[in-house]
């Protein structure tokens, strides 16, 4: 404990555990705490089942009918990775591949007038799709062609559009999209919450949808991963990453005070000691009086002893309700997994429904999701505040990553991940830097 680190981590959720990674990679030396005795923080995966059935202040135990309690891995916070996507990069990049086994997720669906339908992201889907008339289906796949071909440093794809000026209202207008493949386009291909898109520059809609075709294109029957024992996999292998680096470990380690001079970090106490360091990296719970709320998300984990009616049983998929369909404001997402990710018992699946809370009866605002979802063995209901920093940490040197937001993939984190990162060291994140340094490590013979 009382050392010099570069870089103090506090809270072992994803992102801490990124960066992290990427600061011992970088030559950084980092000390890793934690004030729970697993890792994982907000993001972790529950086990055995009856630690589940704790954390939620149930009073019975799991029933026979649910298996082996260890049998169960269930993720507090669900989410997908885009195989073609940032934190899969960052996976790829340190070579934290090597710890985790991936399965690609089987379907994603949208929800139209009470039914689901699979989201038609590619020219042949576009044709064969249910969810638009013959003559719909010609112009959506003349947008999608469009997409596909659009290349911001080449003025002879835009086709008439100004990529920084043209709103994507009008980009759908130039293609007569009608109101329904709007909304699958913007919240089921680009995977944007709500529809505050619409009035602005089309250039981040058109690189989302390319996002999405990219990564199904790589495996076919959706863009979707899921690591294989759930996330709680994840910021375990970006500590493994740490600790060859020579970053330290500790969990179990309460953190008793954050120790400033003239307003900036120089260490942090626990249990009668200082670490002193240049720099902190914490999640929000350890610096309530440097965030402040910016909403809430509900989270209900339910658990089913069937796949979901119409996703062609699926044992994993993606449902997205956009928020028109449902007189919303923000997207409702269903996120499916099962007994296949070795996350539950044989014959299991587990649905999580999650959305931004609008109202004063959260629980009111998933039942669309709920109704799809029928019979539920047993629900875990949980309401998250949302904490965002209230400084960008250049006086105090604390960077404070924000909470884990309602949507079903890791593209908002990893967004966060590289603010912080320019934050902390004043360069932007380049993939680049991260490739594991192999002879350091490893020496020649392992290359």
């Amino acid at each position: 404990m009382d050392e010099e680190y570069d870089v103090i981590v506090l809270g072992t959720g994803l992102t801490e555990c990124i960066l992290s990674g990427i600061m011992s990679v970088n030559g950084k030396k980092v000390l890793h705490m934690d004030r729970n005795p697993y890792y994982g923080g907000e993001s972790s995966s529950i086990t055995p089942l009856e630690e589940l059935y704790k954390r939620f202040g149930l009073p019975d135990s799991p029933p026979e009918s649910m298996g082996r309690g260890r049998d169960w891995n269930v993720d507090l916070i669900p989410k997908f990775l885009m195989a073609n996507g940032q934190l899969v990069k960052m996976l790829l990049y340190t070579e934290v591949t090597r710890y985790l086994d991936f399965k690609v997720v089987e379907g994603s669906f949208v929800y139209k007038g009470g039914k689901i339908y699979k989201v038609p992201s590619t020219e042949t889907e576009a044709l064969a799709s249910n969810l638009m008339g013959m003559f719909e289906k010609r112009r959506f796949r003349k947008f999608l062609v469009f997409v596909a071909n659009f290349d911001e440093n080449d003025p002879k794809t835009f086709e008439g559009v100004d990529p920084k000026l043209t709103t994507m209202r009008d980009v759908y207008k130039k293609f007569d999209l009608g109101q329904d493949v709007i909304d699958f386009t913007g919240h089921a291909l680009a995977l944007y919450r709500t529809d505050d898109y619409l009035d602005q520059p089309c250039l981040e809609t058109i690189n989302r949808i390319k996002l999405y075709s990219e990564s199904l294109a790589r495996y076919g029957k959706s863009p979707y991963l899921y690591p294989l024992y759930g996330l709680g996999e994840l910021p375990q292998g970006f500590a493994r990453l740490s600790a060859i680096y020579g970053g330290t470990y500790m969990l179990n380690k309460p953190v008793d005070e954050i120790v400033m001079e003239n307003g900036r970090v120089v260490g942090v106490k626990s249990e009668g000691e200082v670490a002193r360091c240049k720099q902190l990296i914490c999640d929000p719970s350890y610096v309530q009086d440097r965030v402040r709320k910016c909403g809430q998300v509900i989270r209900v984990i339910c658990i089913l002893s069937h796949p979901i009616k119409n996703t062609n049983d699926a044992n994993s998929c993606q449902i997205i309700i956009p928020q028109n369909q449902v007189n919303r404001k923000s997207d409702i997402y269903v996120c499916m997994i099962s007994y296949a990710h070795n996350v539950a018992a044989q014959g299991k699946y587990i649905a999580i429904v999650s959305t931004t809370v609008e109202t004063s009866k959260p629980e009111a605002e998933i039942e669309p999701a709920l109704e799809l979802l029928e019979p539920i063995d047993q629900k875990f209901v949980a309401i998250s505040d949302l904490y965002e920093p209230t400084d960008d940490g250049t006086e105090s040197q604390i960077f404070t990553s924000r909470t884990y937001d309602a949507t079903t993939h890791f593209e908002t984190t990893c967004n966060d991940i590289k603010d912080i990162y320019k934050r902390m060291t004043g360069s932007d994140f380049d993939f680049e830097n991260m490739k594991r340094k192999q002879n350091d490590v490893f020496g020649e013979d392992e290359q």
